[in-house]
């Protein structure tokens, strides 16, 4: 009787222990997303996380609520919104025809590295090109995936031809124009249901970067893998706009100091580290890689993927949105963000 007692006071004290150091916290964050607890990606959002608490003294503390425990990936951003999740980190393209302008990016030969990717973005965002989308939540910081390629189960793909008829997982309706266009057949899904899919033969293969292949163990699937850096996704972290004001300045001063272009950067270079490791894996899995010479440019995919571009600036120009000032932009950004 004594030991149950003991054992009970302890468990007591440890949940008290536990309870105090998160109400000793003057905001309490909970932070949803879609990626594995185990990956990278969590690791470098767990690292934003610890710095952010860190120079607040504690005064800020994050819950993470990965792998889509408190939001599926495409209502993410509008639980941060709605205040169901206080942060989130999602793909903008996940909500269909919400920003547009930001998925600019995502079109053909913008980016050939997270690095580069999220220093456009992030700049688009800065210069107030691409800013007017977010007007319903507060961003911290924007960022790209690196080159996304075709990785397919039971067929090599090394001209658009070969992609006939093929389901291919595609992660927003920007990318799913430009396969429409290769003739391959677009299916729209979050990243994480795509190895049941691929398992049960719901779709033939994926359009992701190597990182995707490794985090949603992929290459278990797909055994072969056709490199063109057909696009880059956008990425956006952020967070409850109420909850942000309601901050004193000093918090909100040091919510700033994690924003941006520092954090952006820092994010990239996760993505780019896991694309190697991705790809690392397949080679050692004696997979079959085709590399495409001229990648985007190449004569047998580059006027498909021309068209596919022009069509979605077309699309955007005739609603009066600015897009090919924004596109313009983003290809002299992706210049200089080398």
């Amino acid at each position: 009787m004594k030991k149950i007692t003991m054992l009970a006071a302890s468990a007591l004290l440890a949940a008290g222990t536990m309870a105090s150091s998160v109400y000793a916290a003057d905001f309490n964050l909970k932070f949803a997303h879609f990626w594995p607890s185990s990956s990278g990606v969590h690791a470098g959002f767990e690292a934003w996380a610890e710095s952010l608490e860190e120079a607040s003294a504690g005064r800020i503390n994050v819950e993470f609520y990965p792998a889509q425990t408190l939001a599926k990936a495409p209502k993410s951003y509008d639980a941060v919104k709605n205040r169901i999740a206080d942060i989130t980190a999602t793909v903008q393209g996940y909500s269909a025809n919400r920003f547009p302008m930001t998925q600019v990016v995502e079109l053909p030969g913008l980016a050939s590295s997270a690095a580069q990717g999220s220093c456009v973005i992030q700049s688009l965002y800065d210069e107030s090109l691409i800013s007017g989308e977010y007007d319903d939540t507060h961003v911290l910081f924007l960022f790209t995936h690196g080159p996304g390629d075709i990785h397919t189960k039971d067929k090599a793909v090394k001209t658009p031809a070969d992609l006939a008829g093929m389901k291919i997982r595609r992660p927003t309706t920007v990318v799913a124009e430009m396969l429409e266009g290769l003739g391959a057949q677009p299916v729209g899904m979050p990243a994480p249901n795509t190895y049941p899919s691929l398992q049960r033969g719901v779709i033939d293969g994926v359009a992701m970067p190597w990182e995707a292949m490794k985090i949603f163990r992929l290459n278990e699937q797909a055994t072969y893998h056709t490199e063109l850096g057909l696009y880059t996704l956008s990425f956006v972290v952020t967070m409850n706009k109420d909850i942000y004001n309601s901050m004193p300045d000093d918090l909100k001063a040091i919510v700033d100091a994690h924003s941006g272009k520092e954090w952006s950067a820092k994010q990239a270079v996760v993505f780019d580290d896991l694309d190697t490791l991705g790809r690392e894996e397949a080679v050692n899995e004696g997979h079959h890689i085709i590399t495409l010479e001229g990648g985007v440019n190449n004569p047998d995919w580059k006027p498909v993927l021309d068209t596919a571009t022009n069509k979605y600036l077309d699309a955007l120009e005739a609603e009066g949105k600015p897009a090919r000032n924004v596109y313009d932009r983003a290809m002299e950004l992706s210049k200089t963000c080398l």
